[in-house]
């Protein structure tokens, strides 16, 4: 993959976000960490333990549970969401090009969030969960990936 020198590459999974700025070449990328992050998101169990609400009918006496909340999933789509914005924040000062790698379903939450301005921007997405892997692992991954 082509990833120019100078390039933002961002890693995201639902907990964990890395920024790195290429310093290798174009095809042959070497990656030097610039941020890191990382937030623990505890289990559902941990954040709440109500039971999901019944609807009653209105006429006889049946009853229907409404869908139970995932509270960790929700809190892991937040942390995706502050990653969007951090992107914007990155791509907006620096007026660089930037690879965004996230997980698949970090992935469609951040797409919802970019801006047009950003996302127009991104050299590429990879649907890709390397957000707990080396530099030099996630260099040698988009050294061999084809778009």
């Amino acid at each position: 993959m082509f990833v120019p020198h100078g390039a933002h590459v961002m890693v995201v999974d639902g907990a964990r976000l890395a920024v790195f700025r290429n310093s290798g070449t174009d095809f042959a990328p070497r990656l030097d960490l610039v941020e890191e992050e990382e937030k623990r998101v505890p289990r559902t169990s941990r954040l709440g333990t109500d039971q999901p609400g019944r609807g009653f009918q209105s006429v006889g006496s049946e009853r229907a549970a409404y869908k139970s909340v995932d509270l960790h999933q929700l809190q892991e789509d937040a942390f995706a969401k502050e990653a969007a914005e951090s992107l914007g924040q990155l791509l907006s000062s620096d007026k660089g090009r930037a690879v965004l790698v996230a997980a698949p379903r970090v992935l469609g939450v951040m797409r919802k969030c970019l801006k047009p301005a950003v996302r127009a921007r991104l050299i590429a997405e990879v649907d890709k969960d390397y957000a707990g892997r080396s530099a030099a692992e996630i260099a040698e991954m988009l050294g061999s990936h084809e778009l």
